[in-house]
């Protein structure tokens, strides 16, 4: 008999030894993996980001004052609570300085998802309820191919609609709202 015994790799070791192109979170004690985003997913979560981040991470035109970082690895219980939201923002009074490797384990002022349809029912219905579970302030919901925003500002531990916007609206949402944002140039290439 064999004096060995094969161990077991935690939730965290799995998700570490992902290949490449496979994005991992561990959500409620399970382990969730998709591909890295499609055209008009990535798109919509860039320029978005590209809006945000050039006022309120690099602080043109507003007061800054935001880390804002695309699909960071956020760990609410160090390992074993893991989500990477497709963008997140900290405010700097709350995170000064940021973390020196990819584990990060500040909650999140804000978070993003962008919708695919591999993804769409867990961002709505495992990752809304953990990220207010853990205080996340803000959530914007981006679905692409229903040209959508939903946008959702946290009252205890429920979330509470600021609005859902759409097509070609210029909005102004909080926690950005001395922004206004053009929803098409989400969705379409110039």
């Amino acid at each position: 008999m064999n004096s060995r015994i094969a161990r077991k790799l935690s939730l965290y070791e799995q998700l570490e030894a992902l290949p490449e192109g496979l994005t991992g979170e561990i959500i409620n004690g399970q382990l969730h993996t998709q591909p890295r985003p499609a055209w008009p997913h990535a798109l919509a979560s860039s320029r978005l980001g590209m809006d945000i981040g050039s006022a309120y991470h690099r602080g043109r035109g507003v007061p800054g004052g935001w880390w804002i970082i695309d699909e960071p690895e956020v760990h609410f219980v160090l390992d074993v609570e893991v989500a990477v939201p497709d963008l997140a923002g900290w405010r700097r009074e709350r995170m000064p300085v940021p973390p020196e490797g990819h584990k990060i384990q500040v909650a999140p002022d804000w978070i993003c998802e962008v919708f695919s349809p591999a993804t769409k029912s867990k961002d709505r219905e495992e990752k809304m309820p953990l990220y207010a579970r853990y205080g996340v302030r803000f959530a914007w919901l981006v679905d692409p191919k229903a040209r959508t925003l939903e946008a959702f500002a946290l009252d205890r531990e429920s979330w509470v609609p600021l609005g859902l916007f759409r097509d070609d609206d210029r909005v102004s949402i909080a926690p950005f709202d001395a922004i206004s944002i053009h929803l098409a140039e989400l969705w379409t290439s110039p």
